[in-house]
């Protein structure tokens, strides 16, 4: 059996791979960047080794590092988790010429299925049905615009190396498929080193379904059900399910059967993923999906597999790459409930999930009964701008697909994330979203739904009520008697959303209420005790108990109540609130390198036109005219690393002709 294994990886995937390897009792060895020394995954480890600072080019891909740390530390396998260097067969062919088992399949298995253009002429000549489009090599501008047009619009652009929805466009329109086509191209070369794409019909209701397989070396092969990840935001993952919802069993056996047959056409080994595209708009039916790719590792969701079969996938694949057998056979493997994961990430979602790096100074995510967390992020850690920003993997188990989702919800709300934005409310919305009867689930369901999902929500009048009583002092449990001297008002300077609020409290001798806009909201019997998660409080609102808790970080105030949630800030933290404002200066909205400036000085601008692209964490980044007007300078150039809030240009206000005089 293996006894030492090397992560080469990073974050949430290599703590939970550290997780099941010291439950085998094998030994681990991190790596780390210089920016991660202190990361969880370093700290968990048996053994950390650091690798050279700067870009991931210089510590995670570098493959003869890797290789030297491995060697270095005695490990006799490396697990790639995925992303970096899981689907490079370079890599996987480095590994086991080093005399190191590659915890994953062959080097050549994987260049089969990584170029999505020639995995589908595979998939296609085992028989699995593939869509419709076209995987030439002539990757001329001309040559691609004709192919489009024969396809017929709308059209999606994929990067041949892609994944993750990086080189990925949707073209609804001729006229709009040149520019699709050079941002999709200059995003794959950016994130995969190649910038041949191939062309897809549209599915315009498609659900996003695959299916995952365990191969060993002994020519046995098991699927293990299959997982929906329909629910994405610009072509990635947000919350995964399994199994999938509707699914009919002839169906699901129809598809997993595909899935199976493609892996053997490939005599492949180890765990992987088979994608598939299904048309959902009249129902799933046995000839409406086809093979999208094939994923030659784990899996981000595979949690939610997990929690339905009950079979550990990593320690799966350790075993296989020990070569042994298979454990259990196709008959052993059944569905026991429902999982659903989400995925929380440092991001702003009404800010089209700009990323947002930076320090979580409060994580304290509600695990309960059914509920897994996968994480790479503790309190204190900081969310890096060089790599994926993943704070947590959410996994909600139940007997069924409700309660499962109403779980998941339950656990967001009650999460306390103090630090730099997230998508926890978005998430918790989409949650609710979810749970309605009649919720549709494709692909487009999150733009569709996008305003309402983004939305900043009013809190409710409790949840006021708990914020303004965390901001007073509490010398005792009871806010009985607490004033001596008659009734006073007791002005509070909270925000929401940089909005301020009209808020006050008053306090009697023996009375307690809550002055908000023009309304006043007596609060009965409120107490309040301090503990190590923060003022815990409660108080009644005409009869109604309510109870929660309030959390003070810096200028941040976080407050739960009921299951519901609202982050509060002081006046102060208002006034620095970071936006692109229409003052006329255009700044960078997070540390970022600049892809392309579209404008010179003195040059006339409209409301709405793309100044400057920006690129972080391989996704590009418009940032547009808030008003017409006139470039006046310029202070950056292609190429520049940016950091957040970095002035970028001014631009002035185009006075409006009616203004002018003579």
């Amino acid at each position: 059996m293996i006894e030492s294994i090397l992560i080469a990886n990073r974050g949430e995937i290599a703590c939970r791979i550290i997780n099941t390897a010291r439950n085998m009792g094998i030994r681990t060895i991190a790596i780390a960047s210089a920016e991660d020394r202190d990361a969880r995954h370093g700290r968990m480890a048996d053994q950390l080794i650091l690798l050279d600072d700067g870009p991931a080019s210089q510590n995670y891909l570098n493959i003869s590092a890797i290789i030297e740390a491995a060697k270095h530390s005695r490990a006799q396998a490396i697990h790639p988790g995925y992303g970096f260097l899981s689907e490079n067969p370079e890599f996987a062919d480095a590994v086991r010429q080093a005399g190191i088992r590659f915890i994953g399949p062959s080097a050549d298995t994987i260049r089969q299925m990584g170029l999505k253009d020639e995995a589908k002429r595979l998939m296609q000549a085992a028989g699995v049905p593939v869509v419709p489009g076209y995987l030439g090599d002539d990757q001329s501008t001309d040559r691609l615009a004709e192919e489009a047009e024969k396809i017929g619009y709308p059209v999606m652009i994929k990067a041949r190396a892609g994944g993750g929805g990086k080189g990925m466009r949707l073209v609804t329109e001729a006229g709009a498929f040149i520019p699709a086509l050079e941002s999709a191209k200059r995003e794959a070369q950016a994130s995969f080193g190649d910038d041949h794409v191939l062309l897809e019909k549209y599915i315009s209701e498609p659900r996003h379904i695959e299916v995952q397989i365990l191969c060993d070396s002994h020519g046995n092969a098991v699927h293990l059900f299959e997982r929906d990840c329909s629910l994405q935001r610009r072509h990635q993952k947000v919350i995964e399910e399994a199994p999938a919802p509707d699914m009919p069993e002839a169906i699901r056996a129809t598809m997993t059967k595909a899935a199976i047959t493609a892996a053997r056409s490939i005599n492949y080994e180890n765990a992987g993923t088979v994608e598939f595209i299904v048309d959902s708009a009249n129902g799933l039916s046995e000839t409406g999906f086809w093979f999208m790719e094939m994923n030659t590792r784990l899996q981000v969701e595979h949690p939610v597999t997990e929690a339905i079969t009950g079979i550990d996938i990593v320690k799966a694949q350790i075993e296989i790459a020990a070569g042994h057998s298979l454990s259990f056979t196709q008959d052993d493997i059944t569905i026991t409930g429902h999982a659903v994961e989400a995925r929380l990430y440092a991001e702003t979602a009404e800010e089209n999930f700009r990323p947002a790096p930076g320090i979580i100074h409060k994580l304290a995510l509600a695990e309960t009964a059914g509920i897994r967390i996968d994480s790479g992020i503790d309190s204190g850690d900081r969310v890096s701008p060089s790599y994926d920003p993943l704070i947590a993997k959410i996994i909600s188990t139940a007997a069924d697909r409700l309660t499962a989702m109403t779980r998941r919800a339950d656990t967001l709300n009650n999460s306390i994330i103090i630090g730099t934005d997230t998508n926890r409310a978005f998430l918790a919305h989409l949650a609710e979203h979810q749970c309605a009867e009649d919720a549709p689930l494709h692909t487009g369901v999150i733009a569709d739904n996008l305003a309402s999902l983004t939305q900043t929500r009013q809190p409710s009048d409790a949840l006021v009520a708990m914020a303004a009583i965390a901001c007073l002092p509490c010398p005792s449990n009871s806010f009985t008697g607490w004033r001596h001297w008659g009734a006073g008002e007791i002005p509070l300077s909270l925000s929401i959303s940089g909005e301020p609020l009209k808020l006050s409290l008053l306090v009697g001798q023996d009375s307690y209420s809550l002055q908000l806009e023009d309304r006043q909201i007596t609060l009965d019997s409120p107490l309040a005790k301090t503990g190590k998660t923060g003022r815990h409080i409660s108080f009644v609102i005409d009869g109604q108990l309510h109870t929660g808790q309030a959390i003070w970080h810096a200028d941040k105030l976080v407050v739960i109540c009921d299951s519901t949630q609202a982050s509060f800030e002081t006046y102060s933290a208002m006034t620095t609130s970071r936006s692109n404002s229409h003052d006329g200066q255009i700044t960078a909205p997070m540390s970022s390198v600049v892809k392309a400036v579209n404008i010179t000085t003195g040059q006339q601008i409209k409301t709405g036109d793309v100044l400057v692209l920006v690129e972080a964490m391989k996704m590009e980044y418009p940032l547009t005219a808030p008003f017409d007007g006139i470039v006046e300078d310029i202070s950056c150039e292609t190429g520049d690393a940016v950091t957040d809030g970095q002035i970028l240009m001014h631009i002035s206000q185009q006075a409006d002709d009616n203004d002018k005089t003579d």
